[in-house]
């Protein structure tokens, strides 16, 4: 009782930002909700059961996870080498690094919005670039097919990943003694067992964190999703993020859309539990 006056503020504000908004969601999902959003009584679970009733949530499902797995995948590949080439000492380095931060500070939406643009198979710049050096006869739809245009959503979202996930790694490549390189050059390693057996290890609480952070972001993602599949028909390019928003802007199901806030929810609940189980960043990493 005696730490309650000290972590009050911090109950105070959990509750108000994260206990509050959830419960109030769990509690929307269970109500009778008109598209204009008025309260018509209990539905016990009939939004859950209208939710699980749509043909096309297996695929969706199914989108969602590759989504997630190839964004937070490639980027967590690409910022360990983009991390490890940093953390170098040569001319430059600062500018580059700064540079490296351009995709997280531009707005997202617009830098989703300009590779649309690049894409579009009429004025896109891009297109026009691969007709005029003969690899394509004429402009390809690449984000007007299902396939392509999630293919360039997942390369957009991992180009904005990268700057946060590379500079949380890099924090923790620069947290590493010196000594612990050194020791694995006197005993012989080479450049790869060295990162293999002594750094990768060392960087398990980093990635952890890079990893749940973006597992987060990536699964909970709409505008990149939105700017390049939202103009395709039917839920051939979606995940359960935008398909809760389709519910609400589309088919004004405010109480299914819930339904489908609250599984969302659970997933990521459930998908962090566990990669925490199974990674254990926590764990005391012996050298």
């Amino acid at each position: 009782m005696r730490a309650l006056p000290w972590i009050g503020p911090v109950l105070v504000l959990i509750a108000g930002i994260v206990a509050f908004p959830a419960g109030y969601m769990l509690w929307t999902s269970t109500r009778d909700l008109s598209p204009y959003g008025q309260d018509r009584g209990s539905a016990g679970t009939a939004n859950y059961r209208a939710l699980f009733d749509i043909p096309e949530l297996g695929s969706v499902l199914w989108h969602t996870v590759v989504w997630v797995v190839a964004v937070v995948a490639l980027t967590l590949v690409l910022s360990l080498a983009l991390a490890q080439f940093l953390n170098k000492d040569f001319p430059g380095r600062t500018a580059v690094r700064l540079a490296v931060l351009v995709p997280w500070a531009a707005s997202v939406v617009m830098t989703t919005t300009i590779i649309y643009y690049m894409l579009d198979p009429d004025i896109g710049i891009a297109n026009r670039f691969l007709v005029d050096i003969g690899v394509l006869d004429r402009g390809y739809g690449f984000t007007k097919q299902p396939g392509p245009a999630f293919a360039v959503a997942i390369g957009v979202a991992v180009f904005v990943s990268i700057p946060f996930t590379t500079y949380t790694i890099l924090a923790g490549l620069q947290s590493i003694p010196a000594e612990v390189e050194e020791a694995g050059r006197v005993d012989g390693a080479n450049a790869w067992q060295r990162y293999r057996h002594l750094t990768l290890p060392q960087l398990r609480p980093a990635i952890a964190v890079a990893t749940i952070v973006n597992i987060i972001n990536v699964f909970n993602s709409l505008p990149i999703l939105k700017v390049i599949t939202g103009g395709i028909s039917g839920f051939a390019a979606d995940t359960t993020t935008t398909l809760t928003f389709k519910l609400i802007q589309q088919n004004q199901q405010v109480d299914t859309a819930a339904a489908m806030s609250v599984l969302n929810f659970a997933l990521i609940v459930v998908i962090i539990a566990v990669y925490v189980k199974v990674v254990r960043p926590t764990e005391q990493v012996d050298t």
